[in-house]
């Protein structure tokens, strides 16, 4: 059984830092993505960043060049470091798993397993 439990987040000011971070435990074999996914209030949700067994990353085009994700591999624990927060990355931000995945994936529809999400809020 997958489980994934998200941690950190909170309230920031426009400009600042904050740093998630997934716990995942019941994943089995080499191949996984792990990936941070976001829903503000009225809009679809929206991929931010995923992370592949390997190490390989992609982002969503919002947060490419202030958001950094990164695992460590023991759990795995996947983490997410958000920079420049603007008031627009409000969201419930959820950790996602995408069992037997080669590569990093922004697709909602491939993640199997999901987080409870995290609140982070921006105010300007």
């Amino acid at each position: 059984q997958v489980r994934l439990v998200e941690s950190g987040g909170g309230s920031v000011q426009n400009g600042g830092s904050l740093g998630l971070s997934c716990e995942a435990s019941g994943i089995t074999g080499s191949t996984y993505a792990l990936g941070w996914f976001r829903q503000g209030p009225g809009k679809e949700r929206e991929a931010v960043a995923s992370i592949n067994a390997d190490g390989s990353t992609d982002y969503g085009d919002s947060v490419t060049g202030r958001f950094t994700v990164s695992k460590d591999n023991a759990k795995p624990i996947m983490y997410l470091q958000m920079s420049n927060l603007k008031p627009e990355d409000s969201a419930i931000y959820y950790c996602a798993a995408f069992l037997g995945a080669r590569y990093p994936s922004l697709l909602t529809y491939e993640y199997s397993y999901w987080g409870q999400g995290i609140h982070v809020t921006v105010s300007s």
